[in-house]
């Protein structure tokens, strides 16, 4: 019977410790489901941010350019830094060179007779009083001489030998090119900014030629069938090279401006529909949109989007245009 009731108890005993430990485990059931959930939501957290800075790394090295020293001189890449920089502003003149009307002198036969002989011919140089034609007088059959009024070159002539001459149509036009005007058309609106005195830089020909003069003159009043008035360069012309007749263009200092950044226009390149350069930083080369300001012909004023002392591509830039596009379509950004 004794062991009967140990028997019974210890069943007991058993059973109760079996309930308490089931219990436990209950128990702490929860807190651990929770921690395994905290793991793997941390882990994918972790796993998520990876790929985002991945794909942040991705998305800066598609727009860093790296050459090596090698590459920058064999491709002429220029690299300058940003800085001040006086800006001179212009406006752009048509216009034509002209003989000075007080170097043009008009040689023809004084009385009417009969041409004997014709000592020059056009494009020819004269000195004043040379001899430029042999006339026989109708009257006094006898002959008499047509000389040169100035110095200059024969730039027209209407007399052939044997010719008979009786009025001012038949004569020698000599023109002293030593000196020419420049006549620059100026219309309207460019007006007010044009004045006596102001540089001008003239460019000729294809070649574009240029020489340097000011305004001398300005016409008082506008055409009324250009509607433009004329002002005028006045040039030594040593070689001849300033010939009548040819075409030029003129562009007029107006105004000298100090800028904070002034870059070569050369710098620029039209990237994604944008104005941009190509900076240098510790990465590479890389390219940022800018703003621009005032500009001339080889020049312009950067108001945003490159900083003072920062590196920049000056020349050369389409070089790293391609390289940036040859990489956006192969997905290699450096050599």
């Amino acid at each position: 019977m004794k062991n009967k009731k140990i028997f019974i108890i210890t069943g007991i005993s058993v059973v109760v410790l079996l309930l308490i430990l089931n219990f436990c485990d209950f128990s702490k059931s929860p807190s651990n489901n929770h921690y395994a959930y905290n793991v793997k939501n941390d882990k994918h957290t972790k796993d998520k941010e990876s790929e985002e800075a991945q794909h942040d790394e991705d998305e800066i090295d598609q727009s860093i350019i790296v050459l090596s020293a090698d590459e920058l001189e064999e491709f002429e890449i220029d690299i300058d830094i940003a800085g001040p920089s006086s800006l001179e502003i212009h406006r752009d003149l048509a216009g034509e060179i002209v003989t000075d009307p007080e170097r043009l002198a008009h040689i023809g036969p004084r009385f009417p007779g009969i041409v004997k002989e014709v000592k020059k011919q056009l494009g020819d140089r004269v000195i004043k009083d040379e001899v430029v034609a042999i006339i026989e007088s109708n009257e006094s059959l006898t002959t008499y001489q047509v000389r040169s009024l100035i110095n200059g070159t024969i730039i027209d002539m209407h007399l052939t030998r044997g010719e008979m001459v009786s009025d001012s149509g038949h004569d020698f036009i000599v023109a002293d090119l030593s000196e020419v005007w420049i006549n620059l058309s100026v219309y309207q609106k460019d007006l007010p900014y044009i004045k006596l005195g102001q540089v001008v830089e003239i460019n000729i020909g294809q070649e574009q030629m240029s020489v340097t003069g000011r305004i001398s003159y300005i016409s008082p009043i506008v055409d009324e069938h250009t509607r433009t008035a004329t002002a005028r360069v006045i040039l030594k012309n040593p070689t001849g090279m300033l010939k009548p007749g040819m075409f030029v263009s003129g562009k007029v200092l107006i105004d000298k401006i100090d800028a904070t950044i002034v870059i070569p226009k050369s710098a620029l390149q039209t990237i994604d529909n944008n104005l941009s350069i190509f900076i240098k930083t510790q990465d590479g080369f890389k390219p940022v949109s800018v703003q621009l300001g005032r500009t001339n012909k080889h020049n312009v004023e950067i108001i945003s989007g490159l900083l003072p002392d920062q590196e920049y591509v000056s020349k050369g830039g389409f070089t790293l245009k391609a390289e940036l596009a040859k990489g956006s379509l192969s997905g290699d950004h450096a050599h």
